[in-house]
């Protein structure tokens, strides 16, 4: 059997499990979850029994030692079984947001950290966005002042999914002031703040979807953090956020992929037993065209994705297809669960066909975590060599 057999193989492995597991929990519980506003927390458990967690975690610490390429493979089965991305995001920050612990933290913070991650029992968010930065992340104002053993934290952070739920927040902050850098991306340090603590505060934001996993806005007031919790060395957060920055574009983009894939099959299967005018619409032309076009979008895609991953876990620059999957993925899922909802037509807006679910999480992956518009002045910048446009 050749390598390239093994590792098709094992990845199929990895799916069907995945996606065994995951059926013991249907669109109504995903509904129920998403309307109650409910973290998933039976799916979380069994996720992180069966060892999916943290499947990128390596294997010293407890995790399964895999790549992107595995996890890909986990989130994307994820949300192709109707969990979209109520079931992808409550494991997504696990699965890969360690990374900068992983790569840059102490030995002794990895020792600390990464077993409760792998095994499910400690939950970590993501701390960047700010209010007044968004995307410009050099602009964030959120302040650490060393004090001695420890550093005081001062600001405000938004969208940080998770927190509710969260122990410790991976948390971006500003060491230097902006204009004594010599760069906007210097002067910035990660720091593994304990949610619990004096001064940290949570506030979930009212949204369109995906509302079994919160974002929130959060507030550090004083905020006492122990050197220890730092991540790495100070004022180079910024880079060690790079490092992880294209594997999660390529998990979002499979997760998008996955949301695709479970809209294409509702779709499908309404537009065969569907009968109008004495036929099955999906005899119509105009119904059977859009779905065999999403379908060639999510393949095409896909194919991407699958790149994008190889090369992360290789270690090989991989900028152009990383963001390239994301764009494409985003586009392809959003366009079957577009067509989706056209193809039940009335009841693709009614809830009890769940379509209207998948159609507003995947509007989501056309945003988050970076906005397509970006992604095309990366493109038009670093790939076809054009003049920078902000």
């Amino acid at each position: 059997m050749t390598r390239v057999t093994s590792e098709r193989d094992d990845l199929q492995l990895i799916r069907e499990h995945v996606a065994r597991l995951c059926s013991n929990y249907d669109d109504t519980y995903w509904a129920t979850c998403d309307s109650e506003h409910r973290f998933p927390w039976d799916f979380y458990r069994d996720m992180a029994a069966g060892g999916w967690v943290g499947i990128a975690i390596p294997e010293q610490y407890g995790g399964g030692g895999r790549g992107i390429v595995e996890a890909a493979a986990v989130l994307e089965e994820v949300a192709a079984s109707g969990a979209a991305m109520n079931g992808a995001s409550a494991l997504h920050m696990s699965i890969f947001g360690m990374q900068p612990v992983i790569r840059h933290g102490s030995e002794q913070m990895r020792q600390r950290f990464l077993p409760a991650v792998a095994d499910g029992s400690l939950h970590v968010a993501f701390g960047v966005t700010e209010p007044d930065a968004g995307t410009d992340t050099s602009r964030i104002t959120t302040r650490a002042v060393r004090d001695g053993d420890h550093y005081v934290i001062t600001g405000r952070k938004v969208w940080t999914s998770k927190a509710l739920e969260a122990d410790r927040i991976l948390l971006l902050t500003r060491t230097t002031p902006l204009e004594q850098c010599r760069k906007p991306t210097d002067g910035m340090t990660l720091f593994l703040v304990d949610k619990h603590s004096p001064g940290v505060g949570v506030a979930p934001i009212p949204k369109m979807g995906r509302n079994a996993v919160a974002s929130c806005e959060t507030t550090y007031d004083q905020v006492v953090v122990p050197v220890a919790d730092r991540v790495g060395e100070e004022g180079e957060g910024f880079r060690y956020l790079l490092d992880g920055l294209n594997a999660e574009r390529v998990l979002i983009a499979a997760e998008a992929v996955g949301i695709g894939r479970v809209a294409l099959d509702r779709a499908v299967a309404y537009a065969k037993q569907r009968v109008v005018f004495g036929r099955p619409i999906g005899q119509n032309q105009g119904i059977a065209f859009p779905l065999a076009e999403a379908h060639a979008r999510l393949r095409a895609a896909n194919l991407m994705v699958q790149e994008a991953a190889r090369l992360v876990d290789a270690g090989l620059p991989c900028g152009e297809e990383a963001n390239l999957a994301k764009y494409l993925a985003a586009e392809a899922g959003f366009f079957a669960a577009d067509r989706a909802v056209q193809t039940l037509g009335g009841f693709g807006y009614a809830t009890e066909y769940h379509v209207e679910r998948y159609f507003r999480e995947a509007r989501l992956m056309r945003i988050a975590p970076i906005s397509q518009e970006l992604i095309m002045s990366y493109i038009a910048e670093h790939v076809l060599g054009l003049p920078r446009s902000y």
